[in-house]
């Protein structure tokens, strides 16, 4: 339901606030004084495209902003499927800079048009004499007897249904497009495979082999250094250990003249004793290292065969080759696999359209029983706002599966005696359309929460007693949800819970178009306007307020 609208700077419009009633409001006007102009900025509010020419001052920006109360709509899902803030009050923002940049906002969050016209569309429903397009469409009618027969639940499951099936299609699909290249490739991997799973690759091994291979190719230059070191220690000649073994001896014998003798003893000594220690281990390291031309020559060989796969494939360590390897070995699995994972993805395809078509079959069901009682319905009430004889059939035809089911129809209407139905475009004129679509909205209102409705002029080209009824069933929908309605016609405005008039503003150096609600007094001057000119009789004001039912 909208809760409030404001319009800035927009076409004749410097600014415009109004509150309609949450039942039926009425916006009357002289032609060309906005109200057309009104439906305009709520376009844009529904996601229509902007124009810099609609600024009322090309130096301000243009706003127009809705306050909508919306928890009746269950709108949550869609919020979070377009990632929005969800609030039981939604305010949709539109801003138009002079620059010719415009923006929309939902709940103060950037939304492209596209998020705002799919929102706009479950707030507002606006509905003119020339909008022949939505229910000429197969998808909103197939909508509207889905409405009518209380199919949501069917269809749901169908939809659900209808999406695993498209899902297990695209897979099966995929596959068999991919099969003959997979195929194709399954020799080359297959080559690859062999090569690198024959390397035996181990994660690690590389820095290990360079490691022990550096010490294989030096070893006989270690040999000779750790010898000559060996010598150098404990040789026959001026041997360091012998050397310092005799200072160990004379600070021995000094030790006992003092502390500092005693320390330097000490540290000489643990000198000695750790020279003794190295002397040992470079023995023992110059016995164990070996000249092995043999391995070294092993180890050179599986370095160069790591190098050389590493250069081929384009990678930097074996951890990489060994990832690759195992990516070629599960290319090779689904190539084996293939015939069995084909034969399961068609298996799963085939059973997902099996429960589609099950499901479609009960929806197709529910809608075709309800197609004489819907029609039936809308004659009745065409002929009772003077269409004595409209004709109305819905034409069906069963068609593979699709994301609204398994049906597509066509409303066939004549208006004329004698005439068979054809489809909605070809035979309806704009007022013939306007009534048409005004019981499609009436029987739908019992049938679940409908956005606000906005008729403009709906009730062109009709007068006197159907006029009375067509606001009568105005006000029946009304009982269910907002109605605005924009009309010329007193027996209509008469019989809103509030009355808005639009007009224009010459006071100033550039005509302004304003609107405002009207008081009691003010509403029975418009309507005796209405009916007898600006200049209305004393039989104009009785009528209207015979209209307005105020004694």
């Amino acid at each position: 339901m909208l809760k409030s609208l404001e319009i800035h700077n927009y076409a004749l419009i410097d600014g415009l606030q109004m509150s309609p009633d949450a039942a039926l409001s009425m916006i009357t006007g002289e032609t060309g004084a906005g109200k057309s102009i009104m439906l305009g900025a709520i376009g844009l509010l529904l996601g229509n495209r902007a124009d810099t020419k609609v600024l009322f001052d090309e130096e301000k920006k243009c706003v127009i902003e809705g306050v909508f109360d919306i928890q009746q709509y269950d709108l949550k899902a869609l919020f979070d499927q377009e990632e929005l803030d969800y609030d039981q009050h939604c305010i949709i923002r539109r801003e138009i800079a002079p620059s010719g940049k415009s923006r929309a906002f939902i709940n103060d969050t950037p939304v492209l048009l596209d998020t705002l016209k799919t929102i706009g569309s479950k707030l507002m429903d606006v509905h003119s004499q020339h909008d022949t397009l939505q229910l000429g469409s197969n998808e909103y009618q197939l909508e509207v007897i889905d409405t009518f027969a209380q199919n949501q639940s069917l269809l749901n499951d169908y939809q659900q249904a209808y999406r695993s099936y498209k899902k297990a299609e695209k897979a099966y699909n995929d596959l068999v497009k991919s099969a003959a290249d997979m195929q194709k490739e399954a020799n080359f991997n297959r080559f690859q495979f062999e090569e690198l799973d024959a390397a035996k690759l181990q994660a690690d091994e590389q820095e290990s082999l360079e490691s022990q291979l550096n010490l294989l190719e030096n070893a006989e230059e270690i040999k000779r250094k750790l010898a000559e070191s060996t010598e150098l220690l404990e040789g026959e000649n001026l041997a360091a250990i012998d050397l310092i073994r005799r200072v160990v001896d004379n600070l021995q014998q000094l030790s006992n003249f003092g502390p500092t003798y005693q320390q330097l003893f000490e540290r000489i000594n643990s000198a000695y004793i750790e020279l003794k220690d190295i002397s040992i281990e470079l023995v023992q390291a110059e016995e164990s290292m070996e000249v092995d031309f043999e391995q070294t020559e092993e180890m050179r060989q599986r370095l160069s065969t790591i190098y050389q796969l590493q250069k081929k494939h384009g990678v930097l360590s074996v951890a990489d080759l060994i990832s690759l390897r195992d990516q070629l070995d599960e290319k090779l699995q689904q190539v084996e696999n293939l015939e069995e994972d084909l034969l399961a993805k068609k298996k799963a395809k085939e059973a997902a359209y099996e429960t589609t078509i099950a499901y479609g079959q009960k929806l197709s069901k529910a809608r075709t029983e309800h197609f004489a009682k819907f029609t039936d319905q809308i004659e009745k009430l065409l002929h009772e706002l003077g269409m004595e004889n409209a004709q109305m059939q819905v034409q069906h035809q069963t068609i593979a599966p699709s994301a609204s089911g398994l049906d597509e129809i066509a409303i066939l209407f004549t208006a004329n005696k004698g005439m068979k139905p054809q489809p909605l475009k070809a035979v309806a004129s704009g007022g013939e359309f306007s009534r048409l679509m005004f019981c499609v909205k009436y029987i739908l209102a019992d049938k679940k929460a409908l956005p606000t409705l906005i008729f403009d002029e709906i009730d062109t080209g009709i007068s006197g007693e159907i006029a009375l009824k067509m606001v009568r069933m105005m006000r029946q929908i009304a009982q269910k949800l907002q109605v605005i309605c924009i009309t010329h016609l007193p027996q209509v405005a008469a019989k809103g819970a509030v009355h808005y008039f639009v007009y224009k503003d010459n006071s100033q150096a550039k005509t302004i178009s304003k609107i405002k609600r009207l008081s009691e007094s003010e509403r029975i001057q418009e309507i005796a306007q209405m009916i007898g000119g600006a200049q209305p009789t004393d039989s104009a004001y009785q009528s209207a307020k015979e209209l307005l039912e105020i004694s």
